[in-house]
């Protein structure tokens, strides 16, 4: 559970899973989906508590990595961890994407489905990264 490759791989992961969730949602996609907000108003805050979003980012990160090295076989590539990540933003950004939006007014379906892609790609990059540790650490 707590192996080198796993910790590091962790490490790695939450730091993209920070910053490139600020890269995709705040910067690229932010204009986007402001104008594809839904009826919900005053949800989004206007400063996160950046404390919460780091651990959050760690926690995420540390079940994803655990997650891809129970997964898969004895040998794990960077392809291998592409493929797992774009299974993982298939299941949140579209699974549970969808039934956010069948069950609240946070999105509109455009910006549902655009940010169902956004999470795959996401997830694509971050299941690259773990998976190039867990190729190249040992």
């Amino acid at each position: 559970m707590f192996t080198k490759t796993n910790l590091i791989s962790t490490i790695v992961a939450a730091v993209w899973s920070f910053l490139g969730g600020f890269l995709f949602w705040g910067i690229l996609a932010e204009d986007f989906m402001n104008n594809h907000l839904g009826t919900a108003t005053g949800v989004g805050k206007e400063m996160p508590d950046f404390g919460l979003l780091a651990f959050g980012c760690l926690i995420q990160a540390f079940a994803f990595s655990s997650i891809f090295r129970n997964w898969g076989s004895d040998s794990y590539t960077p392809m291998d961890g592409l493929k797992y990540g774009i299974w993982a933003g298939i299941l949140v950004g579209f699974g549970h994407g969808l039934i956010n939006h069948a069950t609240s007014n946070f999105l509109d379906m455009t910006g549902s489905v655009v940010n169902g892609f956004i999470y795959i790609v996401f997830y694509a990059v971050m299941g690259l990264l773990v998976g190039l540790i867990y190729k190249k650490v040992k």
